[in-house]
């Protein structure tokens, strides 16, 4: 396969129109699972927030206001292809300075700090971005990107399990997670959930469970049985819509597994807010 070359003037453009669609637009199944929840509720203070939600969605984009307050971290996966080159600075520095003139020219508000103990200094911002490299067979450069919020990030968990737990302790321990986050995390819920690997690798199973499409099931039969188990549970709280109870807490769950140590069992929940935002490009 020849080399393919990938400019840095390309990455920016296609990353600054991704950053600003994903500011005014959330993932384009959401309205969908809130107008289903919305035929389920029960509870008439929900179904007045859904409806808010649901208006919130039709307004962003044509007023051009992000559809949250809070614009988050810009989360990006980003794989390259080890035929692909790019012409011009490292990623990183392709994307963070990308993100400091979106951020400007989109309002955005900045809410990353220098430092998280010592120096909590806003940078002013948004940079720099949380960013995962890999490398994988082709030609081309995928980015994954998501403004993630603190709230739902926040309220996240993870949990080193004995070897010999079942999924009935998986289920318990995302059920207990969520309950303990109240409203905290802004219900309705989307639920990633990393299960294996060690204890940095579960947590970015979880996080890049976020990405997979709203209404996609698990190909593994048993996880794909285990995400329908567990969102079922979680709405079985009666949580409800930011807290306020009713029969919606989450709109869905999903799983990424991963080979683990014959001594482990990590499991990581990471919880995202109904202001589901992100997308994917291909360049």
């Amino acid at each position: 396969m020849a080399y393919r070359y990938v400019s840095h003037e390309t990455i920016r453009s296609e990353l600054a129109n991704a950053l600003k669609y994903i500011t005014f637009n959330p993932d384009p199944e959401l309205p969908a699972l809130l107008k289903n929840a919305l035929a389920n509720e029960t509870s008439e203070i929900s179904k007045d927030i859904l409806k808010c939600m649901l208006k919130n969605i039709e307004l962003a984009p044509k007023i051009e206001i992000p559809l949250c307050q809070d614009t988050g971290s810009l989360v990006v996966f980003a794989e390259i292809g080890n035929h692909c080159i790019i012409d011009g600075p490292p990623l990183p520095e392709i994307i963070n300075e990308t993100l400091i003139i979106s951020s400007a020219e989109l309002y955005l508000r900045p809410s990353i700090l220098k430092d998280p103990l010592l120096q909590r200094e806003n940078t002013g911002n948004n940079a720099p971005a949380v960013i995962h490299i890999s490398i994988v067979e082709g030609d081309k450069l995928k980015l994954q990107i998501a403004q993630k919020g603190g709230g739902a990030e926040n309220m996240s968990q993870l949990k080193m399990l004995i070897p010999s737990a079942k999924a009935d302790e998986i289920k318990n321990f995302v059920v207990e997670t969520v309950t303990l986050a109240k409203g905290n995390a802004c219900p309705p819920l989307i639920i990633g959930i990393g299960i294996g690997g060690n204890f940095e690798t579960c947590a970015l199973l979880a996080k890049k469970a976020l990405f997979q499409p709203l209404t996609a099931k698990n190909p593994i039969e048993r996880y794909a049985l285990l995400e329908q188990e567990i969102l079922k549970g979680v709405n079985e709280t009666g949580i409800g819509v930011q807290g306020l109870g009713g029969k919606t807490t989450a709109l869905a769950v999903h799983i990424l597994n991963a080979p683990c140590h014959i001594a482990s069992l990590p499991v990581a929940v990471n919880l995202q807010c109904h202001s589901h935002r992100h997308i994917e490009i291909v360049i």
